[in-house]
């Protein structure tokens, strides 16, 4: 990690760059650097396992299970439920559609739509639930 930018490898050895904005997190990821420095030059990856080797996708399940089980979690978490929260949480922040295919690494803008389609559903939830008008009522005389 170089100037706050990972290199991230997704399936089908799809690559992406992506920034990191929050200091904190670059800061966390700059003491990890530092105390596995040598792992990380001998295996290639930034994230290794304790064989100095990449994390399988296997590793990085059990890693999930592992710590809802420690915060007693009882939902099934999945890797893909972090990117579909990432996803819809930039929709309803209005973030353009197109950054985010970016981001995930979509070839096509069709797939990252389908992330939409909850953002529509909080839409008219909030507007059935919050909207300053929703107890509004026409009337008599408009009721017909």
């Amino acid at each position: 990690m170089h100037d706050a930018v990972i290199r991230i490898y997704g399936k089908g050895a799809k690559e992406r760059i992506i920034q990191i904005g929050n200091e904190d997190v670059i800061s966390l990821l700059k003491s990890y650097e530092n105390k596995y420095v040598s792992e990380i030059q001998d295996c290639g990856y930034f994230f290794t396992n304790q064989n100095a080797t990449s994390l399988s996708d296997q590793a990085v399940r059990r890693m999930i299970n592992k710590y809802c089980s420690l915060a007693a979690i009882e939902l099934h978490i999945t890797p893909h439920m972090f990117r579909h929260t990432f996803a819809t949480s930039l929709l309803e922040a209005d973030v353009d559609i197109r950054y985010i295919q970016e981001m995930l690494g979509h070839s096509s803008i069709t797939v990252t739509e389908i992330y939409t389609h909850v953002t529509l559903s909080k839409q008219k939830d909030i507007l059935t639930t919050k909207h300053p008008r929703q107890n509004f009522s026409f009337p008599e005389m408009y009721a017909k």
